[in-house]
């Protein structure tokens, strides 16, 4: 699939992060296009969950900067990074699990709702409009991730490869034009993992988004990816098509342990 000649969707410029003595993030640049599907790969350890959790404001870093549509991440608050525009998913399972699968995704859909404590308390006329809008978009992203069937079914009643993919409905109610995927192919089968990847292209292709997946699941992210950025030790050691990421002799080195 062809990626988009615009300017960056995301702009990761020489973000270093420090944890007391330990650099975690060693001056990491890099450039995703809008429409495109981006993988981050490295060993355990390489930083690939620090560089998420810089990306949801959840960390800050000591140097560098980030741009999400030419804006500095840090002008923003976390809690205000889902109306921004970026979604998340995590590596460990958030969701509630006594409440349906409709109503965990409803759920995140509310970073975009406008009405407040009172208003919602009162019912007026505009938070029943809303709630009319959640309730039909989230009936859309149920359709589109095959979740009809078991849409008024508790969370904990259901598989864990159903699970993963009601939180990632519930990332895609808030809209988001970058959607960070946190290991999504973890604890999943064979045939788990490839309908993913089929279910990764189809709904960046139908919502039109730009998805970072951190994965260990090679596999997967050499098929799903038009971009990898490899990882080792904090430092960025490759970044180009599956191809030339694969063909890396720096990569080969921090996966194998030398060059082949």
């Amino acid at each position: 699939m062809p990626v988009s000649a615009s300017p960056a969707l995301l702009e990761v410029s020489g973000v270093t992060v420090r944890f007391g003595g330990i650099t975690a993030l060693d001056g990491v640049s890099f450039a995703i296009a809008p429409g495109s599907i981006a993988g981050l790969i490295g060993p355990n350890g390489a930083g690939k969950t620090t560089l998420f959790n810089c990306l949801s404001r959840l960390y800050t870093f000591s140097e560098g900067s980030i741009h999400f549509e030419g804006q500095p991440l840090t002008a923003y608050a976390p809690h205000q990074i889902a109306a921004l525009g970026i979604g998340r998913t995590f590596q460990n399972l958030a969701l509630f699990r006594t409440m349906s699968v409709r109503d965990n995704v409803t759920i995140g859909g509310h970073c975009r709702s406008s009405s407040g404590f009172l208003a919602n308390a009162l019912r007026m006329p505009w938070v029943r409009r809303e709630e009319a809008v959640l309730d039909q978009r989230a009936a859309g992203l149920i359709t589109l991730l095959d979740l009809d069937s078991v849409a008024h079914r508790p969370v904990s009643d259901l598989p864990f490869g159903t699970q993963k993919r009601v939180e990632l409905a519930r990332a895609l109610m808030s809209q988001p034009k970058l959607l960070l995927l946190d290991e999504p192919a973890a604890g999943l089968n064979h045939e788990e993992v490839d309908g993913l990847r089929l279910l990764l292209r189809r709904i960046q292709s139908e919502l039109s988004l730009t998805i970072l997946l951190v994965e260990h699941h090679m596999n997967l992210v050499m098929r799903v990816s038009d971009q990898v950025i490899a990882l080792d030790f904090g430092r960025k050691i490759a970044d180009g098509t599956p191809a030339e990421v694969q063909a890396n002799p720096e990569v080969v080195r921090a996966y194998l342990g030398a060059a082949q």
